[in-house]
């Protein structure tokens, strides 16, 4: 099951930062995407910058727009928008619905080719089919997942 977050205005990195640490304590979100219009180089744009997410750091390209997430069930739902609550004062609204993508398409063979069949699942609906997945994705595992 997918959720969608959806602030109500376009998030800071800082925010970026916070929201995605505290969601990262939740048990029982599998993916967490991020979505947003692309952010200019550092030179032109300070908001484009490293952020940590479990202690990783990650070059934040976009400035997140949305928040999609993959969820075990519905119950984490209330504690999900308890973290909205405390990082989005400004407001938010949570959408239950199918957001990423869980099969590899048509589009992901001709963008990847052979490799296609070598990728994890994990990283399907991740990223823009048009991009370097390597310059799009940044995958941080769980603990529990090697």
């Amino acid at each position: 099951m997918d959720i969608e977050i959806f602030p109500h205005r376009l998030l800071s990195a800082n925010t970026t930062e916070r929201l995605l640490n505290d969601l990262e304590m939740v048990e029982g979100i599998n993916k967490i995407v991020i979505q947003g219009q692309r952010l200019p180089s550092e030179e032109i744009n300070p908001e484009r910058r490293k952020i940590i997410i479990k202690g990783e750091e990650i070059d934040l390209q976009v400035q997140t727009g949305r928040v999609l997430m993959e969820i075990e069930d519905e119950e984490i739902i209330d504690e999900i928008k308890t973290i909205c609550d405390s990082n989005l004062p400004f407001g938010f609204n949570v959408h239950v619905g199918t957001f990423i993508r869980k099969q590899k398409t048509v589009s992901d063979g001709i963008k990847y080719g052979d490799t296609l069949d070598e990728m994890s699942d994990d990283v399907v609906g991740l990223t823009d089919q048009n991009a370097q997945l390597s310059e799009r994705a940044t995958i941080i595992k769980k603990e529990n997942q090697k």
